[in-house]
């Protein structure tokens, strides 16, 4: 199950980057599994990771390695997470950057490990080395759809996005991201792997990915679940000769949030047993911590996203999930709610104007807008989530088999 057009984007090649993608057997047999991205020397690079302390084995080898040296190479692997897999786990991630290294001639520490899947299984070491000579060998700047599929999991269909601005000096930025469950980012998502060929140095490039980040991978939740392995990356080759600098910059950061924005809102429109794609509006807030508090307490109550999965237009439990949000001397009388255009709440009860049969006809949308005013201050922000259905329940109950 997945909502939206699940036709794989147009995605333009990045100067300076390639991707290859071969079949390991890792988990599945035939199935793309290992994934191969060769960075052009002279590239600057940023990365942000999950915040869950029980961070996988790849994540604690690649803040390691970006301090030591300039990434030439990034390997991921899918059908093992190697989280909670200890000093083996540790070792492993180590043993196949030191195979991809040695195989293209550059230190071990140019080379970044990324993996996913199941939590607390070592690394089918033998399967995963195997692989990277396939891997190398179909590197190509063209093999963005091929990487995409190569990283998913129970992600039901492949996430890309890539847009190209300026006249003269056009720029590109392209990626790719996967995620379908255990999703609540928290920094970034499951992983996202993003490039573009203008020159940006790395404060800038870091200030850049933190910026889009927040506004994008920050704003999503399926299950509330933040995962051991969460890895966003940004790759800036500088082929095309373009630099960003403080006054280009914002534009820059316009164009790159909007690919973060499709890729996040791509993952909740693949969340596991997804039947709608849901956007959570908390307007007229103290506050961007008061907004996202009440944002992320309507996204992620069980009530709400079952009523959602029912279409039933159950105004009560996100009446519920707001007065339970924290929020200090709210005053519910000038609290409204609305589904989709249509006010279903304002002074503290159901509004006057509000049918049962409106509601219906709101809740009918695949795509479906829960905002809420609070009627208090001038912040306003935006969760993007999922229903909760009885194919999530399925996936997840019988993941390991």
């Amino acid at each position: 199950m997945a909502t939206g057009d699940a036709l794989f984007p147009i995605m333009y090649p990045v100067t300076g980057f390639k991707l290859g993608t071969t079949s390991a057997g890792i988990k599945t047999p035939g199935r793309s599994d290992l994934v191969i991205m060769e960075i052009a020397e002279g590239s600057s690079v940023a990365a942000l990771f999950t915040k869950n302390a029980f961070c996988a084995a790849p994540v604690i080898v690649c803040k390691e390695h970006l301090v030591r040296c300039s990434p030439r190479y990034m390997l991921i692997n899918t059908g093992n997470a190697n989280a909670g897999t200890g000093e083996q786990g540790l070792l492993d991630a180590t043993h196949s950057c030191s195979a991809l290294a040695t195989s293209r001639g550059v230190d071990i520490n140019a080379v970044l490990p990324f993996s996913t899947g199941v939590i607390g299984e070592y690394l089918p070491m033998d399967k995963l080395i195997a692989g990277i000579p396939q891997a190398v060998e179909n590197l190509s700047e063209q093999g963005w759809e091929e990487a995409a599929q190569g990283i998913l999991t129970t992600d039901t269909r492949p996430k890309g996005s890539s847009r190209q601005y300026g006249d003269d000096d056009l720029v590109t930025i392209t990626g790719i991201s996967k995620g379908s469950g255990m999703i609540k980012p928290n920094m970034a998502t499951m992983l996202a792997y993003v490039a573009t060929d203008a020159f940006v140095d790395n404060e800038l490039l870091h200030r850049a990915l933190t910026i889009a980040t927040e506004a994008s991978f920050n704003r999503i939740t399926v299950d509330s679940d933040t995962s051991t392995n969460d890895s966003v990356v940004l790759v800036a080759t500088g082929a095309n000769g373009v630099a960003i600098d403080e006054v280009s910059f914002d534009t820059f950061v316009d164009q790159l949030s909007q690919v973060f924005t499709d890729l996040a809102q791509a993952i909740i429109r693949d969340g596991e047993g997804a039947s709608k794609f849901v956007s959570v509006v908390v307007e007229q807030a103290l506050s961007k911590a008061e907004a996202l508090s009440v944002a992320y307490t309507i996204a992620e109550s069980p009530l709400v996203k079952t009523a959602l999965s029912a279409s039933d237009p159950n105004w009560g439990r996100i009446l519920a999930a707001v007065g339970r949000s924290d929020i200090p001397d709210l005053d519910v009388n000038l609290v409204q709610i609305f589904l989709n255009d249509v006010l279903i709440a304002e002074h503290g009860s159901r509004a006057e104007t509000y049918s049962e049969e409106a509601g219906q006809e709101a809740m009918q949308s695949e795509d479906i807008e829960i905002r809420v005013s609070l009627s208090r201050g001038d912040h306003n922000e935006t969760v993007w989530t999922s229903d909760l259905t009885q194919e999530y329940v399925r996936i997840n109950a019988e993941y390991r088999t």
